[in-house]
Formats: structure tokens, sequence, C-alpha cells
């Protein structure tokens, strides 16, 4: 076996244990807890009960089924052509990010509002606070530098009891910036988590979209637009992924005192190598890589500390 593919036998790694989101969706379950979804579901080429993931309707649809059975969120949406995220997949990092705490806690399970998570980019949809507040306890400071987002998460916030006093959202200003403007004076935060924009053009990231969708379809004939479930801060920016973390890293060393971990998706694993000299070059003290896994997506979390 050569390395590449000895590697990418290392990373490979299904749900967290603790993810509610084993297996194949129960739509008779979901279904009950939100009617509406029933429209959209139909029989697949197998004959089992599945969605048209090409419909952006629909899959809204099922994430507020999700929502709403596991998390006790009874409404949640986003305005048009804003992000829709996996709900098991962001779940994941949540999962992975209680288990990092557990380690470096003694072999404790954190939860309580003593555990304060600031989410880097929070989009409109604020699902990772919806879920580390219903899973977890935990209390989230949301920032975003869109406009809309920050209202849009706001709504859903106020249209949701369970999530009143839990969520604080605070909007950058300063689109070069990602914790300056943030991160205030007294804030002392447990752990940060991101999943920053993966390209490094708008021209990419519609390439991006376009294969991808080309790929599960089995056709060269698909069109698509940009925003299609994602606005362009959602999905892009200049350096890409790489130089995202790359600034984040940097940045982070200034906030060592105010913050226990910091940590970030990255996609591409070709980015690595340039991660770890960054936090080489910032005197992490600790650093760890964690393998994540949905269906045949790899991606990993890297988490780093100064203390």
């Amino acid at each position: 076996m050569d390395s590449s593919k000895k590697q990418q036998k290392i990373e490979q790694s299904k749900l967290h244990p603790l993810n509610k989101h084993q297996g194949r969706y129960d739509f008779d379950v979901l279904i009950k807890a939100c009617p509406e979804l029933k429209l959209f579901v139909q029989l697949n080429k197998f004959g089992d009960e599945s969605i048209n993931f090409f419909d952006p309707a629909a899959v809204k649809m099922l994430n507020k089924a999700l929502l709403k059975h596991y998390y006790n969120i009874n409404f949640w949406d986003i305005p048009e052509n804003y992000l829709c995220p996996p709900i098991p997949g962001r779940a994941d990092y949540i999962h992975h990010l209680a288990t990092l705490l557990f380690e470096s806690n003694q072999n404790t399970i954190s939860k309580g509002k003593q555990i304060t998570c600031l989410d880097i980019g929070t989009g409109a949809n604020l699902v990772y606070p919806i879920i580390g507040t219903q899973e977890y306890d935990w209390a989230f400071i949301a920032s975003d530098i869109d406009t809309v987002s920050i209202e849009n998460a706001q709504k859903i916030i106020t249209k949701n009891p369970v999530l009143k006093d839990r969520i604080e959202l605070r909007q950058q200003k300063n689109p070069k910036q990602i914790f300056k403007g943030i991160i205030q004076q007294n804030d002392q935060i447990t752990m940060t988590l991101c999943n920053p924009p993966f390209h490094k053009s708008a021209k990419e990231a519609l390439a991006g979209t376009t294969r991808k969708l080309q790929n599960l379809k089995g056709s060269k004939n698909i069109k698509t637009k940009l925003n299609f479930g994602g606005q362009s801060n959602e999905l892009w920016c200049k350096g890409g992924e790489k130089m995202f973390i790359k600034n984040m890293i940097k940045e982070s060393k200034q906030f060592a005192k105010q913050c226990s971990w910091f940590t970030t998706l990255v996609s591409k694993k070709d980015n690595l190598p340039a991660i770890y000299d960054a936090l080489k070059r910032v005197n992490a003290k600790t650093v760890k890589t964690i393998p994540m896994g949905q269906g045949n997506k790899v991606s990993r979390i890297v988490a780093w500390s100064f203390v």
C-alpha cells in the first residue's frame, strides 16, 4: 500500500458514537415531527424512502424536521440561497469537541453554561450553536460578517425559547479580521470552532459545485448557480481554506490567554502541512488532528492550544 492510500485509510472514520444521526433517516419519525416533510419523501431506485437532495426546498424541510425532532427547535428557516448545512456532519463536529474537552478535563464530560464556545462564521442557519446548546447545555458566542445572516440567526433565537440567553450574536465589521473585534477584553472562551470558506474565488466555487453535482448525478450536462446553497462569504475567500486558517492561527496567538482551545475544520488534506507550519511559527503548545467522516467524505478537525 502506497503512503497516500495508507494515510487515507487512517483518516477514514464514521460518525461519532454519540451522534444521533447514525444510519438511514427514519422518515416516519421525522414526518411525525414535521408533517410538511411528507410532501418531499419518495422512494428511490432501491425502494427506500428518501428525498431529492438536489431540491433546496426538500433539503431545507429535512433540516427543519431533524432540528425539531432531535433538538427541540420549533422554528428554523434560512433566506433563499443561503447555506443549508447537513445536520449529521455539523453534529459530528460538536461531539468531537465534547470528546476533546473530555480528554483534557481528566475524562470528565463538560456540560453546562460554564463552557463558552465561539462559532466563527455561524451563518444564517446557526446550526452549530443550536446543536451545542441542546446536546451539552453550552453557551455560545456566534459571529458572522453578513448582516442578513445575523438578522436571521436572531430570528431563530427569538422564536425558540430553548435558545433564549444561550447564544450571543456578534457581527464582524472587518472582513480581514477573525477574532479581533469579536473576542472582547473580559471574555473567557473554552473553545472556538469554524467551518472556513473552502474555495479561493467565485469561479473556483462555481466549478467545484458543478463538479460535485455532476459526480453525484453521473451527468456532464448539469448547470448550477454560485449561490445554490451558499453566499459568496460562505463559499470562498482570497487564498481559500488554507489562507483563512493560516490567518486564524496567526490571530489566535493574540488571544492565547483568553481561549483554552482553538479549532477548525480542514476539508483539504493537502493544506495540513502549511497549517502545521503556521502552528509551529506561533509556538502552539498542543496540536491535535481529529479525523471525521460522513459517507464517502473524509475531513478532519485541527485543534491547538497555547496552555
